[in-house]
């Protein structure tokens, strides 16, 4: 199943033909590959003036066209979806736009969406930011999550914003909601050289730097913030730049136009786009960079047509783009529009909502419900001290007792935590900060969807990982989305080394159980149960008495402590793999 943006492959059919492929390449490949695909999508007439294509089968027909492939409008029924597999190797699902469960983020939508569905391929990065059945919840009910060739390529422009190794280095910032876009804002002033404010958001910054403005301009609450942005500007020794005068149009006579100073706005004139001096002021600044990010429109109170009033400020970012080539990054679709033209030169990301997301430092969750997620970037040598080491990775780390206490007592290993709770994390790093550990670290993030893009770049071997304790799952085997899932444990399979191990423990023994039985299913047939000792004493029905390692886990600790049992299980990834290697 592919999840596409409809809204960018028909502005893309409309707008720019040339790109096209962008928007159907993931779909072609797998065709191509020989899969059945089924897509799936969401559009609403209404909310988007250009896309006269409404219908079902007036999309399919567009689809058709473009993958000179038939493909074929079904019901968001499973017999309909089977039958028709019969017609066709591309099917597509009625418009998403009409169901309720889809912005719910319903897992019983999502699981009939996911009817038939091995694998499911997230296309559509304008949706990231959203909750939504067919880009979160479905994930839970398919083998494996994945991201499409668009999604990808947007996610690499998207970590680019914040690469500094072109300097100097502008920001362009447009738009309005101050207060909703503070955070970002702060990131970008410790990231950027120089930053220039345009539309709405100017009028706060001009307000909080003392200069006269009509009250109407002025967002309720916006001061304090951009007072705080002001200060943090100058001490970083920013470049900062507003608008000096503006092209200004009559409220009684629209034909009339007149240039105004930023400091002499006349009521009856409506701000609508930058004046000459500004342009100049911004030209200047923007001939000396290296790389330019422009994100929002260059909109000014009740102005009408963004598009109309960018077109100069377009025009000087085209010119100076071109004569000094220039690193240039667009977003927002307003941006782009306005900027991009014919010229393809340029890195562009048409949806602006899902890049302030991540600007704020938040997770993306149509990124995080895939199981290969972008990679991490990390740093080792600035982890550890020597990042050669054999590697130990906890899955779900919790207040990192286990960890902290194994880097302890083995010097000679690195040690990596794994932990979705962020207040545990924040936690953990004081730790390491506070005792200048050089062989312990610990990530935020969802191992399940996260341990291979993570683990696999780092320089040395992986020698154990330990699961402890996950949240009991008495759910229906179908339902995969807990801790031990096939993708992680096949992750594990692939990047442990020959040799390593991998300690499973609960205080559940139904919980050990299944955990074993996934392993043994999943591993690829490289991670075996070891043998059992000699001294056979030492299980109970399969289970080891003590802790191997001698280093309890907070909640093992627990446990232990009042009186009950724990099942832990070491498997093992031997390097021949024999009969006798494995038990049961």
């Amino acid at each position: 199943m592919v999840r596409f943006d409809s809204r960018l492959l028909f502005q893309q059919l409309q707008e720019r033909k040339i790109q096209c492929e962008n928007a159907v390449s993931t779909i072609k490949y797998l065709h191509e590959a020989g899969a059945k695909v089924i897509l799936v999508s969401s559009w609403d007439a209404d909310a988007e003036n250009t896309m006269k294509i409404v219908r079902a089968e007036s999309i399919a027909g567009a689809l058709s066209s473009v993958l000179q492939v038939k493909v074929v409008p079904v019901k968001l029924v499973t017999r309909h979806m089977h039958s028709a597999k019969q017609e066709s190797n591309i099917l597509l699902l009625e418009n998403l736009f009409q169901f309720k469960e889809e912005p719910a983020n319903c897992k019983g939508f999502a699981r009939l969406l996911s009817s038939g569905v091995d694998i499911f391929v997230n296309d559509a990065f304008s949706q990231s930011h959203r909750v939504l059945a067919s880009t979160v919840a479905i994930s839970r009910f398919c083998y494996a999550s994945i991201a499409g060739f668009h999604f990808e390529a947007v996610l690499s422009q998207l970590k680019n914003i914040t690469k500094t190794s072109q300097k100097p280095y502008v920001a362009i910032i447009g738009g309005g909601n101050l207060v909703e876009k503070a955070a970002a804002l702060r990131l970008l002033v410790c990231i950027c050289d120089g930053l220039v404010f345009v539309g709405n958001i100017a009028f706060q910054i001009m307000h909080a730097l003392g200069l006269p403005l009509p009250m109407k301009l002025v967002e309720h609450g916006a001061t304090e913030e951009a007072l705080t942005l002001i200060n943090s500007m100058k001490s970083r020794r920013r470049a900062v730049i507003v608008p000096k005068d503006f092209l200004c149009l009559n409220n009684l006579n629209p034909e009339k136009l007149e240039i105004f100073s930023a400091d002499c706005l006349v009521d009856g004139w409506q701000p609508v786009d930058l004046g000459p001096e500004s342009l100049e002021e911004i030209a200047s600044l923007v001939s000396k960079c290296k790389k330019i990010l422009w994100i929002g429109p260059v909109r000014f109170g009740l102005s009408r047509s963004d598009a109309g009033e960018a077109s100069r400020l377009g025009a000087v970012v085209d010119r100076l783009r071109s004569q000094n080539n220039l690193e240039t990054i667009l977003v927002g679709k307003v941006a782009c529009t306005t900027v991009l033209g014919s010229n393809l030169n340029y890195s562009v990301i048409e949806n602006a909502s899902a890049v302030w997301e991540f600007l704020k430092g938040r997770s993306l969750p149509g990124l995080m419900a895939l199981d290969r997620s972008y990679p991490f970037d990390i740093k080792w040598d600035g982890v550890y001290d020597d990042p050669t080491r054999p590697l130990v990775v906890d899955v779900g780390s919790g207040n990192g007792l286990f960890l902290f206490g194994m880097a302890k007592k083995r010097k000679d290993l690195n040690f990596l935590g794994l932990e979705i709770n962020g207040k545990l994390v924040n936690r953990c790093l004081e730790r390491v900060l506070q005792t200048g550990m050089k062989n312990g670290y610990i990530i935020r993030t969802n191992a399940a969807s996260t341990f291979r893009s993570i683990i696999s770049s780092y320089p040395g071997e992986l020698v154990l990982v330990s699961i402890q304790c996950p949240n009991p799952d008495f759910n229906k085997p179908e339902h995969r989305w807990k801790m031990v899932q096939r993708s992680l444990i096949e992750a594990i399979a692939d990047l442990l080394a020959l040799g390593g191990k991998v300690f499973l423990q609960s205080d559940i023994e139904g919980v050990a159980i299944r955990m074993k039985s996934e392993f043994v299913k999943y591993g690829k047939g490289k991670i075996m149960v070891m043998d059992e000792p000699e001294d056979a004493s030492c299980y109970q029905r399969q289970w080891l008495n003590e802790n191997p390692f001698g280093v309890r886990s907070d909640w093992e600790q627990h446990v232990l402590d009042r009186g009950a049992n724990m099942y832990r299980l070491l498997l093992s990834k031997p390097a021949i793999i024999a009969g006798s290697t494995c038990r049961g």
